[in-house]
């Protein structure tokens, strides 16, 4: 049976992932610390409302 492919990054990977353990863990802390936020839904209205409305071309001057 002839061995199946395994590409030089798949190779890596497994690699790193048996010299650090933890790793899997520390990127889903990261993840959870930096992407998944929950939105509260008051604030983000907030913020829409506040928003000021910005000129097609901002580096044209006033006349």
């Amino acid at each position: 049976m002839a061995k199946s492919y395994e590409s030089d990054i798949t190779r890596f990977l497994q690699e790193l992932k048996q010299q650090r353990p933890q790793l899997e863990i520390e990127q889903k802390k990261g993840r959870a610390r930096l992407w998944d936020k929950t939105i509260d839904p008051e604030l983000a209205e907030g913020f829409k409302a506040s928003a000021v409305p910005q000129k097609p071309y901002v580096y044209q001057p006033e006349s």
